[in-house]
């Protein structure tokens, strides 16, 4: 009865554990690692087990840091089942697909020109058909439900708050006379976030992995981050330039533009066109519709009120190539939210080109920016950037939003951590190196119980842990 840290321990993306029982092994998530150029090289690496051997797959949700994988797992001989909530099964149908297609665009430009990124492979990491036959092995499954999906080990999904879908991973594990419960938080969304329900609860475990994004800090509070943005979009009209938003397709997207329609006259949207510019946003938005049972009390009511999507008489959903490049010969009144959220592709980076060197215009950052992409460049003050293979300068006015993070803070965190009464052993990991040990050190003392920080490689026999 074995947990083997393999991802996201040492490093921010890529969440992967292995839990090993009863002759079984199961994966928790099998996420893409990204950021700097050398760390996503490592997605190419062999895995540090035999994909064939794995007998299923727990995914918390399905961003792609946690789903990225999947494809590469099946590629390389897994035919096992993926276990998932219901809506992340169709949240990944999206992200897979997408991913996959990146993977194959970006090969085929080196390909045809061999010139550029020559330290970078000719072959994608996968296909489309990859993905495809990583999604015929997802298994939906609904909040509060437990289920064996393997002789002595059970599962139960609750709400993380996350993103739509996301999940708190029960596992309890049984082999011999010897049960033991661990409980995978994948990533946990702040209270009283827009649109969905709090993280639940759980009360008991042995065993804790917790992610530490922002476990070294406090967002700023909600009502001040809405009056912030409110300035920021009266500030921007006036200056008669465009507005940036670079977004996560999957949670930030359709989390802006509920804002954007519950706070229309307070922050007089009607003087914008508003331009929802990916593909994959506008389809996940669509999903996020279809799953109002997952809304919190507000959301939901403001969303029985309207008669379906979209719901701002200003916006734009431009899912075509030749509608996004239109875009770009708008001077001025345009709010254009497009991916990818770090900045690291997508035709933000497009946009990025058209306006980044315009004084008049302006660049809303409102998510976690990982280190080597540009995002966390024009974060920390670039004054030149590179988009393209060219050189621009930084002429645009921006802001850092952090209260609208997906991911809750040190205190939210904390608050969700402090709900178990087993004082079991926790392992902090997803975070930044210095990060992790704060936080780590602040669950000793808040919480009074045992932390630490795994490496890749480190293995927890479960069964000898006491409470």
């Amino acid at each position: 009865m074995e947990l083997q840290f393999y991802g996201a321990a040492g490093r921010v993306t890529g969440s992967c554990h292995i839990l090993r029982a009863g002759g079984l092994t199961i994966l928790l998530d099998c996420g893409l690692i990204q950021g700097k150029k050398e760390e996503e090289a490592l997605n190419r690496a062999p895995f540090p087990f035999d994909s064939s051997s794995i007998d299923a797959v727990v995914l918390s949700h399905g961003h792609i840091d946690h789903s990225g994988r999947l494809p590469l797992l099946v590629k390389h001989g897994f035919r096992g089942p993926v276990y998932t909530q219901q809506a992340t099964k169709e949240l990944c149908r999206i992200l897979l697909l997408d991913s996959a297609s990146l993977a194959e665009h970006d090969a085929a430009y080196r390909r045809k020109n061999p010139e550029v990124r020559r330290d970078l492979h000719a072959e994608p990491l996968y296909t489309r058909k990859d993905a495809i036959l990583a999604l015929e092995t997802l298994t939906g499954m609904p909040y509060n439900v437990r289920r064996e999906i393997l002789p002595g080990i059970t599962i139960r999904f609750q709400d993380a708050g996350h993103i739509l879908g996301s999940a708190l991973v029960e596992v309890w594990i049984k082999e011999g006379e010897v049960t033991r419960k661990l409980v995978f938080s994948g990533d946990v969304g702040q209270y009283g976030s827009p649109i969905l329900k709090d993280p639940e609860t759980i009360d008991e475990a042995d065993a804790v992995i917790i992610e530490s994004t922002y476990g070294d800090r406090l967002h700023r509070e909600l009502d001040l981050t809405l009056a912030e943005i409110g300035g920021i979009l009266r500030t921007a009209c006036d200056m008669c330039g465009n507005i940036l938003i670079p977004a996560f397709a999957i949670g930030r997207s359709q989390e802006l533009l509920y804002l954007f329609a519950q706070y229309f006259a307070n922050w007089d949207l009607d003087r914008w066109q508003v331009y929802l510019d990916s593909p994959m946003a506008i389809e996940a938005s669509r999903i996020y519709w279809d799953y109002p049972e997952l809304f919190d009390e507000e959301a939901l009511e403001f969303r029985n009120g309207r008669k379906g999507m979209p719901y701002l008489k200003n916006l734009h959903l431009t899912a075509r190539v030749e509608e996004s490049q239109a875009i770009n010969k708008i001077r001025q009144g345009a709010i254009i939210i497009a991916g990818s959220g770090m900045c690291n592709g997508g035709r933000i980076l497009h946009h990025l080109k058209h306006n980044i060197e315009r004084p008049e215009c302006s660049l809303i950052i409102t998510g976690y920016q990982a280190e080597g992409t540009l995002g966390r460049e024009l974060v920390d003050g670039a004054k030149k950037v590179m988009i393209h293979g060219t050189s621009y300068h930084v002429s645009s006015s921006l802001h850092t939003i952090g209260g609208l993070s997906a991911h809750g803070d040190q205190n939210d965190l904390l608050r969700w951590l402090g709900g178990f009464k087993s004082n079991p052993e926790v392992y902090v990991v997803h975070g930044d190196e210095g990060v992790k040990k704060i936080f780590r050190d602040i669950i000793e003392e808040k919480l009074h119980m045992k932390a630490s920080i795994p490496r890749t490689g480190d293995r927890i026999d479960l069964a000898a842990l006491t409470r």
